[in-house]
């Protein structure tokens, strides 16, 4: 997937996205031993699954979704690592307004 999709990156975290034909959208999150040891590498993996589970709805459906952990997300707060991931996925242009309108905004 990450030969053939598009990669966005912020200093925290990498978007890579995919087309894959489908009507659902997968998402997969990785943390490389450059993050930490286990603990750090698992905790940052919880953390992005975390922040996507309310995001799902409101992604567009027919996309592998990848998220990789760089090593500053071992420091940094929950709330600046979302914030990281809802401005990816905006530069990706995979968000949608959600069923009752309401989803967090990027920073500007």
């Amino acid at each position: 997937m990450r030969r053939e999709g598009k990669s966005y990156a912020h200093p925290l975290v990498v978007l890579v996205v995919a087309p894959n034909g489908l009507e659902q959208v997968r998402v997969g999150v990785a943390a490389g031993r450059r993050l930490g040891k286990a603990v750090q590498r698992n905790r940052a993996k919880r953390r992005l699954r975390e922040i996507m589970r309310p995001l799902l709805p409101a992604l567009k459906p027919g996309y592998d979704v990848m998220l990789i952990a760089r090593p500053p997300m071992a420091t940094a707060e929950f709330e600046t690592i979302r914030q990281a991931v809802i401005a990816l996925l905006h530069r990706a242009s995979l968000l949608t307004t959600s069923t009752d309108g309401t989803l967090p905004t990027a920073p500007s």
